[in-house]
């Protein structure tokens, strides 16, 4: 009778609604940093796994950006704007142009944001 008010189907809607609506993207050096903690609480067997399945998705994505090579692009981007442009009001623009000559997978899109600003507060 228990078993009639658990409802996993539920549950599992609310996870993936849940997942849908969080705004914050999982670092991808998270699982890195998980690793050592499972090792440190006596669990090797839950450490390996990590980095065994860190080591698979490591090898489908593609290898983010330097920012050197972030640093370049956005130099393009904002050399790509009209003369008559401002740069500091011209961020949607500078980014648009950014993202049409680099793949938004590459990047950390936080990362840019913050190349953006420190290249224009240096003009």
């Amino acid at each position: 009778m228990a078993d009639a008010y658990f409802r996993p189907q539920s549950v599992l809607s609310e996870v993936y609604a849940a997942d849908k609506a969080a705004q914050d993207k999982v670092p991808s050096s998270t699982i890195n940093e998980a690793a050592p903690k499972f090792a440190q609480a006596s669990r090797q067997d839950l450490a390996d796994g990590l980095l065994r399945e860190a080591e698979i998705i490591e090898n489908f994505l593609p290898p983010l950006l330097s920012d050197t090579d972030i640093d370049e692009a956005l130099r393009q981007a904002i050399a790509a704007l009209p003369a008559e442009a401002q740069p500091q009001k011209s961020r949607g623009q500078i980014f648009k142009n950014f993202y049409q000559r680099i793949d938004r997978s590459t990047v950390d899109t936080s990362l840019v944001k913050q190349r953006a600003d420190a290249l224009l507060t240096q003009n």
